[in-house]
């Protein structure tokens, strides 16, 4: 069975305890996980630590494979079998400034779909920054339709909204206008998971995020950037 991921019902689990499923060469498989793994919503992996007995393995990437969640760790994890238990810690400033920017970027996709029907047409959301391409062939001005956005979310972020995360049936929640916001994915399974900023965005996704938004902080523009019609780039971060 594929790993439960722990951070779907609480993205603030920083520890945990798993059981190992299995170990392939530096690939540690386990039951469930707090670890997010790449390249799952644009995200980059976790990084952290799995303890076990004495010993202390650095997970340096966690990647799905085959809807497995693939913790890969520095060194080999010789002694390690299935049915061990282990101890996972996260790297916390990692992770939490990834949901900071998720978020943040949950609130300009929103804005802009409001605005403009844009989709998103790309992202990569990593500690150092995110970026995110979007369809704005709809504005006459995409890098003033850009720069607007941002102002705006900056916004709403110090409005201190809950963001909420639930799931539905698959069917109910495609019916949701806007609830798929990226232009070449659609989300699979029976139920999907939806996170809510009530007022501002609805969208499947599978990511952790801040539980509000006055967490993010400030948004900061970094560039702007035309990678075709299709894919006008913003490149943001928030105030550390």
């Amino acid at each position: 069975m594929p790993a439960i991921r722990i951070y779907q019902f609480d993205s603030y689990a920083k520890e945990f305890d798993a059981v190992v499923t299995r170990v392939e060469k530096r690939e540690v498989y386990l039951d469930r996980t707090a670890f997010h793994p790449r390249p799952v919503g644009g995200l980059d992996a976790d990084h952290g630590w799995l303890i076990a007995g004495e010993r202390k393995l650095r997970v340096v990437d966690v990647v799905e494979k085959e809807g497995d969640v693939a913790h890969i760790v520095e060194e080999p994890p010789e002694g390690l079998r299935e049915g061990d238990v282990v101890h996972g810690v996260l790297d916390w400033e990692r992770r939490y400034r990834m949901m900071r920017l998720h978020t943040a970027l949950h609130i300009i996709a929103g804005i802009l779909y409001k605005r403009y029907e844009a989709l998103v047409t790309g992202s990569s959301v990593s500690p150092a920054r995110a970026h995110a391409d979007f369809d704005l062939s709809k504005a006459e001005d995409w890098r003033r339709a850009l720069l607007e956005a941002v102002e705006e979310a900056n916004s709403v972020a110090r409005k201190c909204i809950e963001v909420k995360v639930y799931w539905l049936p698959r069917e109910e929640a495609l019916r949701i206008p806007g609830v798929v916001k990226l232009a070449e994915k659609m989300p699979q399974g029976e139920k999907l998971r939806i996170v809510e900023i009530p007022g501002v965005d609805v969208q499947a996704d599978e990511g952790p995020h801040v539980r509000n938004t006055c967490e993010i902080g400030e948004i900061i523009v970094e560039k702007l950037e035309s990678r075709g019609r299709r894919r006008r780039r913003l490149y943001f971060n928030v105030q550390p």
